[in-house]
């Protein structure tokens, strides 16, 4: 029931476009240890982040000569104002650039950021945020929920590198699938669970569990967060370990009724003697190294490529959740 209300308040933000979440610095920390080696003399950009409040600056600002940044960049969209969640009364766009420390203090200060203001209103998608992001060579940020498809569609046809968040059911999308399956994108290493955010004192939600408030300010939880990235990082490169077998145990892995592939219900089940095709939960994507499988595609779009109608894998007629076909490389 609590993963349906999670659900749930993914699909109202969306549908609202109510997509102010703040990441908290803990969660950017945990994933951002395990790229350091990328951003040596590199221009970082936070395109979707008020410089002002965003844990985003807050991480790569003080870390910057740690980091061996050449350039920091942030851009807000002008309804954010400095109480963090004003409701759209913000004139103005603004941008932030910081170029390291200049008075040996080691701390970002104010005098040492410049501070300009945008003709336009920050969208990522206008010409002057698009100017800014030709400077970036790593785009870093928690973009909006309802333009995911969007945005990393920027990043792409821009040829950036990158580190973002969004839903596990991203996945799912056709357009990121397409991505995974040529492996232009892959999820990062801290990935799933329960993340908190930082969220307007108007934004309404539904489960009583999934709200605190400290010191004033009103936090969100939402499971099933990922990082998505273009960033090589260590776990992408290590193997799934199966234990399991096909042959002996055929009836734990039925073959759907729509297509040429065997059923496996858990990724921990994969079986380790089977050649031909297996579809996997959505799930198998966070584990995957592409050494060791090959994606061969995504149910909905294999079924209509075969069929000419959307649909699910089926099994005994009943259609089951999204599945991913892969194949060993390795038997």
């Amino acid at each position: 029931m609590e993963k349906k209300s999670l659900n749930n308040n993914l699909k109202k933000a969306k549908s609202e476009k109510n997509d102010e979440f703040y990441t908290e610095l803990t969660d950017i920390e945990k994933e951002l240890k395990h790229y350091k080696e990328h951003f040596k003399d590199k221009v970082v950009f936070c395109n979707c982040d008020d410089p002002r409040i965003s844990n985003f600056f807050h991480y790569f600002s003080y870390k910057f000569e740690s980091l061996g940044l050449k350039k920091l960049i942030t851009t807000c969209y002008k309804n954010q104002e400095r109480d963090l969640f004003s409701r759209h009364q913000s004139e103005k766009a603004i941008y932030l650039e910081y170029t390291g420390d200049k008075n040996g203090n080691r701390v970002p200060d104010a005098e040492e950021i410049g501070i300009i203001d945008l003709k336009g209103d920050g969208d990522f998608r206008n010409q002057e945020s698009i100017e800014l992001l030709k400077q970036a060579d790593i785009v870093v940020t928690n973009p909006p929920f309802s333009l995911f498809r969007e945005y990393v569609a920027q990043l792409i046809e821009y040829d950036k590198k990158f580190l973002i968040i969004g839903n596990q059911n991203n996945l799912t999308y056709k357009e990121i699938f397409k991505l995974v399956k040529e492996n232009k994108i892959w999820t990062g290493v801290d990935n799933g669970g329960t993340k908190w955010f930082k969220v307007p004192e108007h934004y309404d939600i539904e489960t009583e569990s999934r709200i605190k408030v400290i010191d004033g300010q009103k936090y969100f939880s939402m499971g099933s967060v990922y990082w998505f990235t273009n960033l090589d990082n260590k776990k992408r490169h290590e193997d799934i370990i199966l234990y399991k077998k096909y042959y002996g145990n055929e009836s734990e892995y039925p073959t759907y009724d729509n297509y040429d592939a065997i059923n496996v219900n858990k990724v921990a089940d994969i079986p380790m003697d089977y050649k031909g095709a297996m579809g996997v939960p959505i799930t198998f994507i966070d584990k995957y190294n592409p050494e060791q499988f090959e994606i061969v595609g995504i149910d909905r779009v294999l079924v209509e490529e075969l069929t000419g109608k959307v649909s699910r894998f089926k099994i005994n007629s009943k259609e089951i959740y999204a599945r991913v076909v892969i194949k060993h490389k390795r038997i």
